[in-house]
């Protein structure tokens, strides 16, 4: 999440960044699938565009570092 600024959408600079937030809810899918721990699911921080309201997702360092030897993900 280097760069986040400007909005690749709208050239926006006012965007709004959340805290870390559960990539698995328990009533809902597990948005990054195999890249948690055992009884700690992979996390990741939300972006927020306020003039477009484009919303953008990047995983934790964490969850980024176990992609390579994941099954569930393939390099595109």
């Amino acid at each position: 999440m280097d760069r986040t600024t400007p909005c690749p959408h709208c050239g926006g600079n006012t965007l709004y960044r959340s805290q870390e937030v559960g990539a698995a809810g328990s009533h809902g899918p597990d948005l990054l699938p195999g890249l948690g721990r055992l009884f700690r699911g992979a996390k990741f921080v939300l972006v927020v565009c306020r003039d477009c309201g484009l919303t953008r997702f990047f995983a934790q360092p964490e969850a980024r570092a176990r992609l390579k030897e994941s099954k569930k993900w393939t390099l595109v």
